[in-house]
């Protein structure tokens, strides 16, 4: 009898590793803008993120894709409530999410709380893969301070001595332009004031005044989604487009273009991905993209998809079990992703170390103008991992 339950036991216990792994379903939660002034953003994202594993025949290291979705609401205080329904509620296995800076920073507390595993297709907080780095928590887009930094070097190269910042008031947003004013800085220029807004205000006529009054050398600014839109068409209505060089983190024009037209043509702007890259790989997931979704895909696709590539990678090193996180973790920051942007690395901390490109607007697209730094690494301040 003992040795018929030891045979038993061990046959149940096979039943649930192996092949068995394999039945078992991954459950991955959306947890994005799917209303409100981001909600291109984060369709882009799924989409990019379906297409990855559509290629794959639909399963990740033979395992099948469930998928769970929650609108984030772009606000940061409803996010504890909405990520804890797809940890507590849905029980899923790897939560993709967000754009919103301020939203991404519950949802890393909550992943850390509770070692779900976490993939940022967007949110570039700092603090992310900064203080509130973990093991289970990665970024497949950027930090602030990467093309943020990178224009500022830009900028100051170009000539100009003196700058203005103008972005949101929140996370995002200050982050980007002390990015901006970080390097512009450490190469001779000097930023003499930085104007905020309170998100998601899009009134920029006193600040566009105050501008012109204080005529510096250039402009340097974050926003994104309908802000850039409004704020690329007052900025040029107010007669500052010819006058005062405008400068961006390539939000500003990623997605936007057709909205802003005129306005737009000529800004530059920097970004880990640009249009008329012309590679094997970009040219491939273009091409899939437009057929599948007949959508252009921008920078937020690409993040989605490697979002996907990311999983998919740490998944098949682990044989599929999503629940063995250090080895998950260990082959990821090992791993080159092969992305539509060019092929990067994960840093300690978790965020992609990669080339950002200088891109200029012409016509509908933010076409490559050169790289404005290659393989930069955020510094991942305050991580302790």
């Amino acid at each position: 009898m003992k040795i018929r339950y030891a045979l038993a036991t061990l046959a149940s216990t096979a039943l649930l590793t192996g092949p068995a792994l394999a039945q078992e379903k991954i459950k991955v939660g959306f947890m994005l803008p799917f209303t409100g002034t981001y909600t291109a953003l984060g369709v882009a994202i799924e989409n990019g993120f379906r297409l990855y594993v559509d290629e794959q025949g639909g399963k990740l290291a033979g395992r099948e894709i469930e998928y769970v979705k929650v609108d984030d609401e772009s606000d940061p205080a409803k996010a504890p409530d909405n990520v804890n329904k797809l940890i507590k509620r849905d029980n899923v296995d790897v939560i993709v999410g967000t754009v919103h800076s301020g939203v991404a920073m519950a949802m890393a507390r909550a992943a850390k709380q509770s070692n779900t595993l976490l993939i940022v297709p967007n949110a570039g907080a700092d603090a992310v893969t900064g203080p509130m780095c973990a093991q289970n928590i990665f970024r497949s887009s950027f930090s602030n301070w990467q093309p943020a930094y990178a224009m500022g070097e830009v900028a100051a190269k170009r000539g100009h001595k003196t700058a203005i910042t103008i972005t949101w008031k929140y996370a995002a947003g200050e982050e980007s332009t002390n990015g901006f004013k970080e390097a512009f800085e450490k190469n001779g220029g000097k930023v003499t004031k930085q104007l905020t807004v309170p998100f998601p205000n899009v009134e920029f006529q006193a600040l566009l005044t105050e501008i012109a009054a204080e005529r510096p050398d250039a402009v340097y600014t974050f926003f994104a989604g309908g802000g850039a839109v409004k704020f690329v068409r007052d900025y040029a209505a107010a007669g500052l487009k010819d006058t005062v060089p405008l400068y961006g983190a390539g939000f500003l024009t990623d997605g936007t273009l057709e909205a802003q037209g005129d306005a737009a043509q000529g800004l530059l702007t920097t970004l880990h991905y640009a249009d008329g890259l012309n590679t094997p790989r970009d040219n491939a997931f273009r091409t899939a993209y437009a057929k599948t979704f007949k959508l252009q895909p921008d920078v937020y696709a690409v993040q989605g998809y490697d979002a996907a590539q990311m999983l998919a990678t740490g998944l098949e090193a682990v044989g599929g079990d999503i629940g063995k996180k250090a080895e998950f973790s260990a082959a990821l920051q090992k791993a080159t992703i092969d992305s539509p942007r060019g092929k990067f690395t994960i840093s300690k901390s978790h965020n992609p170390v990669q080339d950002i490109y200088l891109r200029k607007v012409e016509g509908n697209e933010n076409k490559v103008a050169g790289v404005a730094i290659e393989g930069l690494a955020d510094p991942g301040r305050g991580c302790r991992m």
